[in-house]
């Protein structure tokens, strides 16, 4: 069996092969982990609330592929060096370098399926995760009393949806434009409803400022759709006032966080965003973290296999399982440190998503190279 993986052909199908099945099940494991730790965490946020253990499994279901896709890179590394210790343990490496072939072009076929693996996470996962984190939102503002959607942006401007204060109704607010924080709105148009989901009231403004728990209204007209002609009982003012439980922080959140906005339809709404006034660089930076994931999940390959393909014999695996899983969490912290500052615009958005990968990757190489025996 062990002559068959002499040829290089075969050798790296065994490899990919041998790494792919490793990588599924450590992300089966993964996913049954947290799944666990996620009804965990529903059980204790809803604590005072009506929750079953359906609606709790529901939620942990629903959080499930968000918070799995989220370790992706963690799962690559520790399917990498379940591969290499495994392949040390049958003697299969000692093998396999002894006949001539190289670390690199033993790392060679599991770095091009963790490659692929991000292609496919990404083309394929990323939408799932898209949809089910926006409908883990929406259960769990229904089962917490709050209000599921407060905010969408469209190429008609943004759409905003908010609870009158009194009277148990809601109001739509369209604008065409609004400021980067979300509390000055431009071109407005405010439609009211009453309890019951009958249209009771029509405001066309100029702008509209969100302070001090009221929209001010600037050169307004309001028509009041309760009377028989509301366009010639309409009326006039130059500055109105609307209650509103609204907060800018409130308001800022509502445009939503880019997890749920898949990557096929993100640039759109980028161009969307920009449109209606508002920052998009959150966005921005997580389009591009989307985009350097396979090249992380390949980063992530090339670490663990640097630390386990030149030590086996000298027996010293623990230590250098250890130092990999260092190495692996140092660039995976290195990741997220850096997207902080790519959305806080304190160093280029394309530097801050591919210089983790790119640094960890081309390190991982060094090492491997200046290990080999030969």
């Amino acid at each position: 069996m062990i002559g068959r993986l002499l040829p290089g052909t075969t050798l790296s199908r065994y490899m990919a092969r041998k790494y792919l099945v490793l990588f599924l099940g450590v992300m089966a494991v993964m996913a049954g982990i947290l799944l666990l730790v996620d009804m965990v965490e529903q059980v204790r946020r809803f604590a005072g609330r009506p929750l079953g253990f359906a609606q709790a499994l529901q939620l942990a279901v629903l959080r499930m592929p968000s918070s799995l896709y989220a370790v992706l890179p963690l799962v690559a590394l520790l399917a990498t060096l379940a591969m290499f210790v495994g392949l040390g343990r049958s003697s299969e490496l000692v093998i396999a370098r002894a006949v001539g072939r190289s670390a690199l072009r033993i790392v060679a076929a599991p770095a091009l399926v963790a490659l692929g693996l991000g292609m496919a996470a990404v083309a394929v996962l990323n939408p799932v995760v898209a949809a089910t984190a926006k409908q883990y939102d929406q259960l769990a503002a229904r089962i917490g009393g709050a209000d599921t959607s407060l905010m969408s942006v469209s190429r008609d401007g943004l759409w905003l949806r908010e609870a009158i204060p009194e009277g148990g109704g809601q109001r739509v607010i369209r604008a065409s434009r609004a400021s980067a924080d979300g509390m000055h709105l431009s071109d407005v148009s405010i439609l009211a409803f009453g309890p019951d989901g009958r249209p009771q009231q029509q405001i066309e403004a100029a702008a509209a400022e969100l302070t001090g728990g009221v929209w001010r209204l600037s050169d307004a007209k309001l028509w009041d759709l309760t009377l028989p002609n509301p366009e010639r009982d309409a009326t006039r003012a130059d500055t109105a006032a609307l209650e509103t439980e609204l907060t800018p922080a409130a308001l800022r959140d509502s445009v939503g966080s880019p997890m749920t906005v898949a990557i096929w339809d993100l640039p759109g709404f980028i161009a969307a965003l920009d449109r209606a006034g508002f920052a998009a660089l959150e966005h921005r930076m997580w389009l591009q973290m989307e985009l350097a994931l396979p090249l992380m999940l390949m980063a992530m390959v090339l670490v663990g296999a640097s630390f386990t393909t030149g030590h086996i014999r000298a027996g010293r695996q623990g230590r250098m399982v250890l130092a990999a899983l260092i190495a692996g969490f140092g660039a995976f912290f290195l990741r997220d440190f850096t997207q902080v500052l790519g959305e806080n615009g304190q160093i280029p958005v394309a530097l801050a998503a591919w210089s983790p990968p790119a640094v960890a990757a081309f390190l991982a190489l060094a090492l491997m190279l200046q290990l080999e025996e030969g």
